[in-house]
C-alpha cells in the first residue's frame, strides 16, 4: 500500500507525493490540475505537466530539493527518528512551509488560507530569553524539527529557521502559516559569518545586483542574521502570499546531493542555458547572471553551486531570482577556494586572465567586449563602494574590525580581477 501526501498550491490541490511500499517516490498530477491551463503551472521546469507518474528519478530531485542537506538532513533525522534518505517521511513531517508556493499535507489536511494566519491564531512575539534560546538550539535541533506544530523547511547546509514578523518582532509561525523571513545564527566553526554574509549581500545590493533584503540583529550577546524571503510577498487583509520558485538544481532534475559542478551539477553554461530556455526576459536575467557571477569571483564567494541560484515564478513570468547566501569563503582555510562552477575552465581568482574570461564568454553565448566590460566595470564599482558598505554597518551588533577586514579583502580581489581584462 502507497503513502500519500497531497501537494498543494495555495488552496488547491496539484498533485500527490507517493512512497510504495518498496520506499520508492512517485508524483502524479491531479486531472483539475491538468485541465487548469496556465492557471494552473507546473511545480518545476523538470516536472511539466503531463496525465502519466512521475518516477523516482524523475520527480525526486524536485522534492529532495526542498530539505535540508548534509549535517543538518542528518540531525534533522535524528531528531524525527526517520533515515535521512526518507524524504517521504522528512517531508510529512517538515513539509508544511517550505520554498515556493506549495505545501505537502496529510490526506484529510486542507491548507490553511494563504493569505492570512489560520482562523483565531496569532503568532506570539518571542521574548528575548525565548529568541537566545531559539539561538542557541538551532545548531543542534535544526528547523525546530521536533517542536509540536511546527512543520518547516528550507534547503542547504546551514544552520536556519522560517520566521515571521509582527510589528518587527521574531516570532514562530502558527500552523499553516507562510513565513516572511529567516533567521540564520553564526556558524560556529567559522569566526564572523554575521558580519560576512550581511556585507556581502549589502554590497551586491549596493552595486545594483538584486540581492534578498538582509538585516543584522543581536539578543543577549548572540549576533543572527535576518534575510526576507523573495518567494513571499503581502498579500489581502494583511496576509501572506506565497510565489513559487525553484532552485537551478530542481529545475534542471539534479539531486542535491550533486550541486557541485565537479561532481555532476550545472556549470556555468548549463545555467545561461536554462535562463534562455524559460525565463520571460531572457536577455535581462542573462545579464543579471554574468553580474552575479562576476560578483562571486571579486567576493571570494567559492561555494555558489546550483542549488545558490534560483527561478522566481511570479506574476510576470519566470525570472531570475534575487541572490541570496553570499559571503566571502575564500578567508576560511578550512574550505575550498576552489570555483564551486568554473569560469572559463579557471577556478581561483588567481588562475583568471582574459583568455579566461574569453573562453567563459563563449561557454555562456556571451559577446567577449560584453563580458569584459562588466568585468571591469563590477571591479571598479565593487573597489569604490566596498569600504563604504562597511562603514554604514559599523557602530551596530557587529563586529567593525571584522567588518573592515572583509572591505580590505573584497577591495583588493577587486582590483586584482579588474587586472585579468585588456579592454580594446
Amino acid at each position: 500500500m502507497s503513502r500519500i501526501l497531497n501537494v498543494w498550491w495555495d488552496e488547491r490541490l496539484a498533485g500527490r507525493l507517493s512512497q510504495n511500499r518498496h520506499g520508492e517516490l512517485g508524483f502524479v498530477y491531479v486531472p483539475e490540475w491538468l485541465e487548469a491551463g496556465d492557471a494552473a503551472p507546473p511545480l518545476s521546469v523538470s516536472l511539466p505537466k503531463r496525465a502519466e507518474p512521475f518516477s523516482r528519478r524523475e520527480c525526486g530531485p524536485f522534492f529532495s530539493g526542498l530539505l535540508p542537506e548534509e549535517g543538518q538532513r542528518d540531525a534533522v533525522a535524528r531528531l524525527l527518528g526517520v533515515s535521512r534518505g526518507n524524504d517521504f517521511a522528512l517531508l510529512d513531517r517538515l513539509g508544511g512551509d517550505v520554498a515556493g508556493a506549495i505545501q505537502l499535507l496529510p490526506p484529510g489536511v486542507a491548507p490553511a488560507v494563504p493569505l492570512s494566519p489560520p482562523a483565531g491564531a496569532k503568532p506570539q512575539p518571542l521574548e528575548p530569553e525565548k529568541l537566545a534560546a531559539v539561538l542557541d538550539a538551532l545548531p543542534v535541533r535544526p528547523l525546530l524539527a521536533d517542536e509540536e506544530g511546527l512543520r518547516l523547511s528550507l534547503a542547504g547546509a546551514q544552520s536556519k529557521l522560517p520566521v515571521v514578523l509582527v510589528n518587527g518582532e521574531i516570532a514562530l509561525p502558527v500552523p499553516g502559516q507562510a513565513t516572511t523571513h529567516i533567521l540564520k545564527p553564526p556558524i560556529t566553526r567559522f569566526p564572523d559569518t554575521v558580519e560576512n554574509e550581511t556585507f556581502i549581500m549589502r554590497l551586491a545590493g549596493r552595486i545594483g545586483l538584486l540581492a534578498a533584503p538582509v538585516e543584522a540583529r543581536a539578543v543577549h550577546r548572540r549576533k543572527f542574521l535576518l534575510v526576507e524571503r523573495y518567494d513571499r510577498a503581502p498579500g489581502a487583509n494583511g496576509g501572506i502570499r506565497r510565489i513559487h520558485q525553484e532552485d537551478f538544481c530542481q529545475a534542471l532534475g539534479i539531486w542535491p546531493q550533486r550541486k557541485y559542478a565537479g561532481e555532476g551539477g550545472p556549470a556555468l553554461r548549463d545555467c545561461f542555458a536554462l535562463l534562455r530556455r524559460v525565463a520571460a526576459r531572457p536577455a535581462l536575467d542573462i545579464l543579471k547572471l554574468l553580474d552575479a557571477v562576476i560578483f562571486n569571483l571579486i567576493a571570494g564567494n567559492a561555494d555558489a553551486h546550483g542549488k545558490n541560484f534560483s527561478l522566481l515564478h511570479a506574476d510576470a513570468g519566470t525570472c531570475l531570482a534575487p541572490l541570496y547566501d553570499l559571503l566571502t569563503t575564500v578567508i576560511y582555510p578550512e574550505l575550498s577556494p576552489r570555483l564551486a562552477m568554473k569560469i572559463g575552465k579557471r577556478a581561483t581568482l588567481e588562475e583568471m586572465d582574459s583568455r579566461a574570461w574569453e573562453s567563459f564568454a563563449g561557454g555562456a553565448g556571451l559577446g567577449r567586449p560584453l563580458v569584459y566590460r562588466r568585468v571591469a566595470e563590477i571591479s571598479a564599482v565593487v573597489e569604490s563602494r566596498a569600504r563604504e558598505v562597511a562603514c554604514a554597518l559599523q557602530g551596530g551588533a557587529l563586529d567593525d574590525a571584522a567588518l573592515s577586514g572583509l572591505a580590505d579583502t573584497v577591495a583588493a580581489r577587486a582590483n586584482r580581477c579588474a587586472r585579468t581584462v585588456h579592454l580594446a
